[in-house]
């Protein structure tokens, strides 16, 4: 099977039905009877509602239902709830908000859901929306973190003062005092990690059915982990038991976080099926999506790092702040608290005091985003490195090499939260460094001056942590015709499962992908999963099948023996088959299988059917890892940037297929620029209106802003998995970000510009520079 099993750059299988148009998304799914769903938002951040009038809406044209938040109230659902709990500055667990799925009393962003109306059309729905009348009390409003903590700041919630959430103290502070009261010199900068919007390609819909029957609701809707949507509406909504509410995800164009948690909408769509005793679909617009998509990143960061004369990490301390939005999503305190051990690095830095805190503001709330945190905490180690670097006139590449975690001390206890089981970082810097030609990079420079341009060259060595949700089921399962079916509780939405869970399988049982069928995305089909993210699904639905087969040939084995009339140690297998090794007879699995539903030959102590279900539980998570090297030309005269080159030597563990691996090395990379060079959400300062409603405004990078991109793995295998696999899916991402502003600071360092902020801008860029100018002339 070494043709298509593990290593082997075997093409997509799923690439077929998407580039012939046979991809079959929510959207696609036929209904009888079908109703549309419009959803009536705050046009305000704040506000206090004082009454509905929904009469001309009930009376318009095709509609069929009108409901409010207080229509919601009176069914007394509950609320979303955040999987994570903190303390505040009092140590007292941290408040935490009511997250309805529609606003009856007071709305806290603009684009809260306050009403939805159900017609025969989706203009007819449009069209009664418009006509929905809500009485609001516009209220101060605030928008960014500093606002947010200033003193008498509006209150997002009255019972949050200074509408800070979250105040938690990491790290050993003593020991990071000594550390720098010891130090040579201490680099110091702070950081804004901007808000980005998940712009998947698909927009998120869902679909809902009632049956009054059996009492039982399905959704098909665009998520990527279904069974905890399933858990989140029946549990916690709709307070049903989960057996109540099945959940069908099938092709997702995109998720990257967006679509892992439920939304108000999938609620509201159930529940108008209810209602009106027929499907509901609502399909979120463009306009929408970046004004009720849950959010990313945005955070503030000050960041020191004391080094010795030689350039030796002494310690870091880092006061970090994130934008919350206005409720607290599933996810939202995670990407702030459970990354934080990244602030470390490869590096044999050990002691960090760190300060974090979340607050409230008004404005749409924050969720997981590809990486979840690990970018952010990246982005402040690698770029106060470059800021050190540069005030101690040592090579950038040269400071990092020093404080390397040597090959030979791995294993590795950071003494800040993690230990890094694997990796070869002596090897990855290396092979970046040559990959880059970074000795080379000074004469590329003069040519780039020559023609009037700017250079710069700029290095992130990125480690995340992956699979931290880390059980999975997985069965293998062959019918009676002896064909096989993969079941796995994982969801697939550009992450190619369909293709390297097939060759994972392969090379296990001799199977060609081709053969097999391949189920998941429907929680009554696949009985328990935690869906796809965190970069987890090779680590713990991979290992899963494995086990699944190891148990599939331990019991081929014992039928095989009953069927050749030998002992069960007289069975070996290879290749799909089972073979006596004294009289070489043999049977392959699909005779295994046949023979093992007939219930007339086989002994009762085996029982009949030919199936492995297995619950695995990773040992723990695992460290992916890649240096990156990026390189820029700048024009001064406009401040338009250009990347000219992209390296990247990373170690995702044994690589199961390399043209999937590069290409999610690629799409990270991509997002990673795309927020570097020009993505970001911005609100207005004072009635926290958004300002980058469409693609008009929110700058997202395309095809001519990327350069050919050049990809090595070093396979480190991880020794917690039977795999040795690490997450692929974000580890790129991660290292993106601080490589490109790094960049983009070096190419501006020699006109005085010391950092500059995302998103690079031109704009931003060419203001720099003159400000640069008029300093130095003045």
């Amino acid at each position: 099977m070494d043709e298509f099993g593990i290593g082997a750059p075997l093409p997509r299988l799923e690439d077929v039905r998407f580039i012939t148009g046979r991809g079959r998304y929510t959207d696609d799914i036929p209904m009888s009877g079908l109703a549309f769903m419009e959803v009536v938002r705050s046009p305000y951040a704040s506000a206090r509602i004082k009454g509905f009038d929904i009469s001309a809406a009930q009376a318009a044209p095709g509609v069929l239902l009108v409901l409010t938040g207080e229509d919601a109230r009176a069914e007394g659902f509950g609320g979303y709830t955040s999987k994570m709990r903190k303390t505040n500055r009092q140590g007292e667990p941290n408040f935490e908000p009511p997250f309805r799925i529609l606003e009856a009393e007071r709305v806290r962003f603009v684009g809260d859901p306050v009403a939805i109306v159900v017609a025969t059309s989706a203009e007819a729905a449009r069209d009664g929306a418009d006509l929905v009348l809500v009485d609001y009390e516009e209220l101060p409003a605030i928008s960014d973190i500093k606002a947010a903590l200033a003193k008498g700041a509006p209150l997002v919630w009255d019972e949050v003062p200074n509408n800070e959430c979250v105040f938690v103290e990491l790290g050993d502070r003593k020991a990071t005092a000594a550390a720098f009261a010891q130090a040579a010199h201490v680099a110091k900068g702070e950081f804004a990690i901007s808000r980005v919007a998940h712009a998947s390609i698909e927009p998120r819909v869902g679909i809902g059915l009632y049956d009054p029957v059996e009492d039982r609701y399905t959704l098909h809707a665009a998520v990527q982990a279904p069974h905890t949507t399933r858990n989140e509406i029946a549990t916690r909504i709709f307070r049903i038991p989960e057996n109540k509410l099945r959940v069908i995800s099938p092709d997702v164009g995109g998720a990257f976080g967006g679509k892992g948690y439920s939304h108000p909408e999938l609620a509201l769509v159930l529940w108008a099926a209810r209602k009106c005793d027929r499907p509901v679909k609502w399909v979120c617009t463009r306009s929408e999506a970046f004004l009720a998509d849950f959010q990313a990143r945005d955070n503030l960061a000050q960041v020191e790092l004391a080094l010795d004369a030689n350039g030796k990490f002494l310690g870091v301390k880092v006061k970090n702040v994130l934008n919350l939005g206005a409720y607290l999503t599933n996810a939202g305190l995670q990407c702030g608290f459970h990354h934080v051990g990244s602030i470390c690095g490869v590096y044999t830095n050990r002691n960090v005091d760190w300060e974090v805190s979340a607050v409230f503001t008004n404005t749409t709330p924050i969720i997981a985003m590809r990486g979840a945190g690990r970018p952010e905490t990246t982005f402040m180690i690698e770029r106060i490195i470059d800021i050190a670097a540069a005030e101690m006139s040592i090579d950038p590449a040269e400071l990092r090499r020093r404080n390397l975690i040597p090959t030979a001390a791995i294993p590795y206890d950071t003494g800040f939260v993690h230990t890094y089981d694997s990796g070869d970082f002596e090897k990855g810097f290396d092979t970046a460094m040559r990959m880059a030609d970074w000795a080379g990079f000074p004469e590329r420079r003069a040519r780039s001056q020559a023609r009037g341009k700017l250079r710069g060259i700029g290095m992130a060595y990125a480690i995340e942590s992956a699979a931290g949700v880390r059980d999975e089921t997985a069965e293998i399962r062959f019918d009676t015709s002896g064909a096989v079916t993969i079941v796995v509780g994982t969801h697939s939405h550009g992450q190619s499962h369909e293709t390297t869970f097939r060759q994972v399988v392969a090379s296990m049982l001799g199977i060609a992908p081709k053969d097999m069928r391949m189920i998941y995305g429907d929680t009554d089909l696949t009985p328990f999963g935690r869906g796809t993210g965190a970069s987890r699904s090779m680590t713990v639905a991979g290992s899963a099948l494995v086990c699944a087969a190891e148990r599939i040939i331990a019991r081929g084995k014992q039928i095989a023996a009953h069927m050749l009339e030998v002992e069960e140690s007289d069975i070996a297998f290879d290749a799909g088959v089972f073979t006596t090794r004294a009289t070489n007879r043999s049977v392959d699995l699909a005779g295994i299988a046949r023979f093992a539903h007939d219930f007339r030959q086989m002994p009762a102590h085996l029982g009949v059917g030919f199936a492995e279900r297995v619950a695995f539980v990773s040992d723990g998570i695992n460290f992916p890892n890649g240096c990156h090297v990026c390189e820029v030309e700048i024009d001064p005269a406009t401040g338009e940037t250009s990347i000219v080159g992209y390296w990247l030597s990373e170690d995702v563990g044994v690589v199961i297929n390399p043209l999937v691996v590069k290409g999610q090395a690629v799409g990270g990379i991509a997002q990673g620029i795309g927020q570097a060079l020009c993505e970001k959400i911005v609100f207005d300062g004072e009635s926290a209106q958004l300002l980058t409603g469409s693609f008009m405004d929110y700058c997202m990078p395309r095809a001519k802003d990327l350069p050919a991109i050049e990809i090595k793995s070093q396979e480190v295998p991880a020794p917690n998995n039977p795999l040795g696999v690490k997450g692929a899916g974000e580890s790129a991402l991660v290292g993106a970000l601080p490589a490109v502003i790094n960049a983009i600071c070096d190419a501006l360092r020699p006109l005085g510009v010391k950092h500059i902020e995302m998103p690079a801008t031109p704009a931003r860029i060419w203001e720099a520079i003159e400000q640069a100018r008029r300093a130095k002339a003045a």
